[in-house]
């Protein structure tokens, strides 16, 4: 950076007010750090990856990573409802099957952590959760749900205001700059934010705006496809949120607001994205995807009407081996907990992010989130 340095006012400037970037913010905003959040867009917007009223929360993991870092995360989300008085969390338990999940390697990783489960026939589970069908072994655990992306996001930024953070919303980025010295944020219009550390949790727009200062792993930027079923007896309890790896992975869940009055089904591949970017999402669903899902639904689903009753789309910004990037370079953090997993993670997304704000070396990072593992691996 060219030039005498201006004063900072902020600490720290935030790129990205969706869940990461608002979780980021309550974290600093709380351990008396000056925080600014700058948003492209306005509030509420769907541009992203952090809208809806329904994300998946689980313990279970194929991975023992992920499996004890849920836990950490659950603690954290239960402290934003103390705080903020929101219901956040919708806890209807977990069902984990498929030819491709290790029902075996799951429970297990649950039972390390003393997490409780229960391993089920395919025959226990359907008796158990009428209008759903099983095959081969299921691994079922209260700890799981869904929760509020939206209101999440509201609530990360309520806490983070009531501890003087500050969110400049329709303020495009253009692009960032940090050495040792701080860091400058410049604006779309000739604006600029000196700033102490900037951190650059922007989703399908962090390569734009970092490709040509970091070396970054290649990220897949697809466009996902979500859709939403009615039961057929909506008087029926709700069921679990469900994680099917067969030949290709599908979930789904309670739709919460998104799916009416009803709380209709979401259903969702969770690959088979069109590749896109950040600038040029279509918004427009697949059709391909709408048949395989209908399809999916008529054959594993049949308490479900297999015609959808609402559909929308959403961003996944992926690396190659779905694990999250969490790094420091001078005074930059990049935040992308990502791959279409980072939800339930989010408030201690948080957490990890301020620590590296605070301290680059920040023992409390993954080594496998860090750049150079990433790098290693491309």
């Amino acid at each position: 950076m060219s030039g005498p340095p201006s004063p900072t006012r902020f600490d720290t400037v935030i790129v990205g007010a969706g869940l990461m970037g608002a979780a980021t913010a309550w974290s600093l905003a709380r351990r008396g750090r000056s925080v600014l959040i700058v948003e492209q867009f306005g509030p509420w917007h769907a541009n992203g990856s952090s809208h809806g009223s329904a994300r998946i929360v689980r313990r279970a993991y194929g991975d023992a990573l992920y499996t004890r870092l849920t836990g950490q995360a659950f603690e954290l989300w239960c402290e934003l409802e103390r705080q903020s008085g929101a219901q956040l969390l919708r806890m209807l338990g977990g069902i984990d099957f498929g030819t491709r999940r290790d029902v075996p390697g799951v429970a297990a990783h649950l039972a390390t952590l003393g997490v409780p489960h229960e391993v089920l026939s395919s025959r226990e589970a359907e008796q158990r959760w009428p209008g759903m069908r099983f095959a081969g072994d299921v691994v079922y655990h209260p700890q799981a749900g869904t929760v509020d992306a939206a209101l999440a996001v509201s609530s990360f930024l309520s806490e983070a205001r009531r501890h003087g953070t500050q969110v400049r919303y329709e303020s495009r980025v253009l692009r960032v700059l940090a050495d040792e010295s701080g860091a400058e944020v410049q604006l779309d219009g000739g604006g600029q934010i000196r700033t102490r550390s900037v951190v650059v949790a922007a989703g399908a727009w962090l390569e734009p705006l970092l490709g040509g200062f970091v070396r970054l792993p290649s990220f897949a930027v697809t466009q996902q496809q979500i859709f939403h079923f009615a039961r057929l007896d909506p008087d029926a309890p709700p069921w679990p949120s469900v994680i099917h790896d067969d030949t290709e992975p599908i979930y789904h869940l309670a739709g919460g607001r998104d799916g009416g009055r009803r709380d209709d089904r979401k259903v969702a591949e969770h690959r088979y994205g069109t590749l896109t970017s950040a600038a040029r999402r279509s918004g427009e669903v697949d059709p391909a995807s709408r048949a395989r899902v209908v399809d999916y639904v008529k054959r594993w689903l049949p308490g479900l009407d297999p015609v959808p009753g609402g559909e929308a789309t959403c961003l996944y910004t992926s690396t190659p081996n779905e694990d999250f990037l969490l790094d420091r370079i001078d005074t930059l953090v990049i935040c992308s907990p990502c791959s279409g997993h980072g939800a339930k993670f989010a408030p201690l997304v948080g957490e990890l992010t301020a620590d590296l704000v605070i301290a680059p070396d920040a023992a409390s990072i993954p080594a496998r989130f860090r750049l150079a593992a990433h790098q290693d691996r491309s």
